[in-house]
């Protein structure tokens, strides 16, 4: 390997270096996030339910209790849901993302917002 080009084994060194985490934690923070999450408590589960309607309200119910979070409670709610998609990529279900996406219509509905 040629001088000062860095190869795929080399980046772990490299990380340390930095301070950063090794790349097997990195990869799961995102299920820490969304199991450990102190700004809502979740229902066990929530995010594979199929009824979107049943999503949205207990999603609105978490945020509106919840006395830890940092923004008003759509925001919260959203931030989650929206989290949880992007963050799930490629894994989720097709079926599935239709679901969480018409989740997130329906906690629009229940906090009176429209679509931007």
């Amino acid at each position: 390997m040629k001088k000062g080009i860095k190869g795929p084994r080399d980046r772990g060194a490299e990380d340390a270096k930095y301070g950063l985490p090794p790349k097997n934690i990195s990869r799961n923070w995102t299920a820490k996030v969304t199991r450990e999450s102190d700004a809502l408590d979740l229902e066990p589960g929530v995010f594979t339910w199929k009824d979107p309607e049943k999503i949205a309200r207990s999603l609105k119910k978490s945020a509106d209790s919840s006395t830890r979070r940092k923004s008003a409670p759509f925001r919260s709610a959203m931030s989650m849901l929206v989290f949880y998609i992007n963050r799930a990529g490629s894994k989720l279900d097709g079926g599935q993302k239709r679901i969480l996406e018409q989740a997130k219509e329906e906690l629009r509905k229940l906090y009176g917002r429209n679509k931007k």
